[in-house]
């Protein structure tokens, strides 16, 4: 495999040592080294270096493949809502048609009733019990809920997922672009033997041209700076460790400690300082000039702005709150702690679609989020997916939802907007049954007629629509609030 290669199977590595971009299979935002012996998934891309590798999976049975049959499985066990309204409009109407020919027939028969009167009372039951207003219940809440979501970029797949997504009592979110912004920034600049500055120019001028992750997060971190970026001659960049090069006269070397420590011996205050930044999640890469340390630049993937906010407003919710990545477990952890949340870290998609799986057989109602192929799995296992806004097409396919600013507070707007919606719905029902109970009393007694009947049948259609639209303002503003 040539560098920047897409691997086509999964396998071992039989010779050569390269960064492998794992981000497609399991999430992970910072490219794996990895060695002979290593195992490689099918869909990952090959770094800098070329390899060779021994294939052991065919096409068939190979991750990317076993990530679409789960998807599949997951899609066909899940069972769709099925609405109080659905079940009831069953009986409603021939129950109606009985009562109104109970009521035509039966006096006149069997009490001596005249037969115009009873038959016109039978008349102004059938108009009562018209299911107008109760069958536009529903829909009309729906469809106002679903347009005012949708002005907020909170797209779901249907009433159904809008009624579902109201009950959750779990939440599960993969961490890189999801609850973080999904590419690494510089954080800490440290100068060793150089001033910052320099320490900044001579490794922008090392990682100029790479579409590594990191180079791109140190070249963007050196036009913020206005940093002077010198040319560099004689790169050459060192499978998995680093790039070396001359630069102002220079020998410069800027990669992993590792790296940096087989060629010149770090003193116990660089590494306390490097240890340091690896327990907050960064990751480190050292810069050598001259065989001398000169410096060290730490990076890691922020979390959103809105990230705690969103969460906290969840479990404020009593909504339990977990995170599922394949990132490792130091970075995770730092991220769990800094945002508050449960860490499952290091897993695979069928990891994370198991994890999923142990919350539901625990009772929750689970809603999964997440952007990535690597999602998908889970999305489709949850009981509502969603997916976050740049998602990768399987999980956009996969997901019941998708929250297209990718703002970790949408998702609790969505779920209070679900909320409020099945609310306005119970109100409709209640207007509409109750209008036609009262009346159809009334009618059978002789106190009403039929036009008091037409009007009230109209009357509680026009009530339960305009009850719905009021979501069309509410929704937008609840929304705002959580925002």
């Amino acid at each position: 495999m040539r560098p920047g290669d897409r691997i086509p199977a999964d396998g071992l590595i039989v010779s050569g040592e390269s960064a492998i971009d794992e981000a497609p299979v399991t999430g992970e935002s910072t490219p794996v080294r990895k060695g002979v012996d290593a195992i490689v998934f099918a869909g990952t891309v090959n770094g800098e270096a070329a390899l060779r590798i021994r294939v052991t999976a065919a096409a068939a049975d190979n991750t990317i493949a076993r990530v679409v049959k789960l998807v599949e499985e997951a899609q066909e066990s899940k069972a769709p809502t099925e609405r109080f309204i659905d079940r009831f409009s069953r009986y409603y109407t021939p129950g109606v048609v009985v009562v109104a020919a109970l009521v035509a027939v039966i006096p006149p028969l069997l009490f001596g009733g005249a037969w115009s009167e009873w038959i016109y009372k039978g008349l102004a039951i059938l108009l009562i019990g018209c299911p107008c207003a109760l069958v536009i219940s529903t829909p009309a809440a729906i469809a106002a809920s679903l347009s005012a979501g949708a002005r907020r970029g909170l797209l779901l797949k249907g009433g159904a997922v809008l009624e579902k997504i109201g009950t959750i009592t779990a939440a599960a979110f993969d961490k890189t672009g999801t609850l973080t912004e999904g590419k690494p920034q510089v954080t800490d600049i440290v100068g060793f033997g150089r001033p910052e500055a320099e320490v900044l120019r001579l490794a922008a001028a090392l990682e100029t041209g790479s579409n590594h992750p990191l180079a791109r997060a140190i070249l963007e971190r050196a036009a913020s700076d206005n940093a002077a970026v010198p040319q560099i001659t004689d790169a050459k960049a060192i499978g998995g460790k680093g790039i070396t090069g001359t630069v102002d006269g220079s020998e410069v070397f800027f990669g992993s400690p590792h790296a940096a420590g087989d060629r010149t011996a770090l003193t116990p205050d660089q590494i306390a300082r490097i240890a340091a930044f690896n327990d907050d999640g960064k990751t480190v890469s050292v810069l050598l000039a001259d065989g001398q340390v000169a410096g060290a630049i730490a990076m890691r993937d922020e979390p959103r702005v809105d990230a705690k906010a969103g969460l906290k407003a969840l479990a404020d919710a009593g909504i339990k709150t977990v995170m599922l990545t394949g990132d490792n477990r130091r970075t995770a952890d730092a991220i769990g702690k800094q945002l508050g949340i449960e860490v499952h870290a290091e897993l695979l998609p069928q990891d994370k679609q198991r994890v999923v799986g142990e919350l539901k057989r625990q009772g929750f109602s689970v809603i999964k989020v997440g952007d990535g192929i690597n999602d998908a799995p889970a999305l489709a296992a949850a009981d509502v997916g969603i997916a976050m806004g740049g998602s990768a097409d399987v999980a956009l396919e996969t997901a019941d939802a998708a929250v297209l600013h990718g703002r970790v507070g949408d998702v609790f707007a969505m779920i209070a907007l679900s909320k409020r919606t099945m609310a306005n719905i119970r109100q409709n029902i209640a207007i509409a049954l109750g209008l036609k109970a009262v009346f159809l009393v009334t009618t059978v007694f002789g106190i009403t007629g039929l036009w008091p009947a037409i009007l009230a049948d109209t009357g509680a259609t026009v009530l339960v629509t305009m009850n719905a639209l009021r979501l069309l303002k509410v929704g937008q503003a609840q929304g705002s609030r959580v925002s």
